[in-house]
């Protein structure tokens, strides 16, 4: 019988299962203790004094663009090799993301090109225009001021923040970190989330820790950590009264059920990690040096590596789609990783992008390849996988000379 091959899988113990059940038994199932112990082992592992637990790194994420003070028509710098909800958030308070390429190694945010982006956006003039999306250029362009960078911690490989934090503040500009696929990664030594003025986690069950929908903001801004707090719960202060409410908010509260979870899920981070850590080295002792197939780089500065997912690259005259078909063929899932956001058909419809904006992130887009990654994937799955792949490269070459020759 062929081996069966998810493309990912949580990694749930019986302690998991217990904590859930014993939480059912207690009559708090919202905004409890199992949250706050959540909350503050997150904000431990990431080296901070807050974490405020979110039904969603997406939300999140907005909330992190709110504290940051962005107004309709303000501009955020940051990546399009990206899942959209880094973009989106910052639609949701109607500013604009302004979109810099990205390394070609790492396809996280360039920091040269957004420390140049940033400098010609605050001090404007004809330069700013070319780092605008076209259909806001020349006499469109947004009323509004540059408030942020966010970079995205890529895959689980922090981006180069250094630079980007010096020409964040430099410019008295807010650094989001968009930590979503990195809890536990370090750059430089230091921890993802502890690099920018606030940073979010994300608990989806194909993350390197989960409770089924979820996600962590983590700061040590007591200011920002307060207003979390109000804009999760519906705009409520500590001090407000039952249905008294001090601003518009929202409901993005975490529940004890998946609080319950995600306590016993981060206790055993660094055990998740490890294993984690073994599947990508399987892969990578199977892959590095097949041709066609370039296998993942870790930078120097990435000191951990959180393994979120194990993405290839399929290089010319092989064609990545056709791969995906091969696999497919076979049982054996794979996806894209990442169709580039400027290329979705509502950033191409709302912001005028077309092709060639962002050439290396483009380049990518079309060879990235995610192969399934867990932490209870066996090495002979990972055999089977990359049996499967060198076939399918040479197979997807073969069948692009017969196109060619027709």
């Amino acid at each position: 019988m062929a081996l069966r091959i998810p493309m990912s899988s949580p990694d749930i113990s019986d302690a998991e299962i217990q904590a859930v059940v014993e939480t059912l038994r207690t009559p708090t199932l919202s905004i409890g203790p199992r949250l706050d112990a959540f909350e503050r082992a997150v904000a431990t592992v990431a080296g901070v004094t807050w974490g405020v637990g979110v039904n969603s790194g997406t939300s999140g994420l907005h909330l992190c663009v709110i504290a940051a003070g962005v107004q309709p028509d303000d501009l955020v710098i940051t990546t399009p090799f990206s899942f959209i909800a880094s973009a989106n958030c910052i639609l949701y308070e109607r500013g604009v993301p302004v979109f810099v390429d990205v390394d070609p190694v790492t396809g996280n945010i360039d920091p040269r090109l957004a420390a140049s982006a940033a400098a010609d956006l605050v001090h404007g003039g004809a330069q700013a225009d070319r780092w605008l999306p076209p259909a806001l250029r020349g006499a469109r362009r947004p009323a509004g001021r540059l408030r942020a960078i966010l970079p995205v911690h890529a895959f689980g490989q922090p981006a180069d923040m250094d630079p980007l934090l010096d020409a964040a503040y430099s410019q008295d500009l807010a650094v989001i970190e968009d930590a979503c696929e990195a809890i536990g990664a370090t750059y430089k030594g230091r921890p993802a989330g502890s690099l920018g003025d606030a940073a979010v986690f994300a608990f989806y069950p194909n993350k390197q820790i989960t409770t089924g929908e979820g996600g962590m903001i983590v700061t040590d801004h007591d200011s920002w950590a307060r207003l979390f707090h109000s804009l999760r719960n519906q705009g409520r202060d500590v001090f407000d009264g039952w249905l008294n409410h001090t601003r518009l908010g929202y409901n993005y509260r975490l529940d004890e059920l998946s609080a319950a979870l995600g306590l016993v899920q981060v206790n055993r981070l660094a055990t998740l990690l490890t294993k984690r850590a073994h599947v990508a080295s399987w892969y990578s002792e199977r892959l590095t040096g097949v041709e066609l197939i370039e296998t993942p780089c870790v930078a120097s500065t990435t000191t951990r590596m959180s393994w979120f997912v194990y993405v290839v690259r399929i290089l010319p005259p092989a064609r990545r789609d056709t791969v995906v078909h091969l696999l497919a063929e076979r049982g054996i899932p794979s996806r894209p990783y990442f169709t580039p956001i400027h290329l979705q058909p509502f950033y191409r419809e709302r912001f005028g992008y077309r092709g060639g904006e962002f050439p290396i992130t483009e380049y990518l887009g079309a060879v990235s390849l995610a192969l399934p990654f867990s932490s209870i994937m066996t090495e002979s799955q990972v055999d089977a996988v990359c049996e499967a792949l060198c076939d399918a490269v040479q197979q997807s070459v073969a069948l692009s000379g017969v196109e060619g020759e027709a």
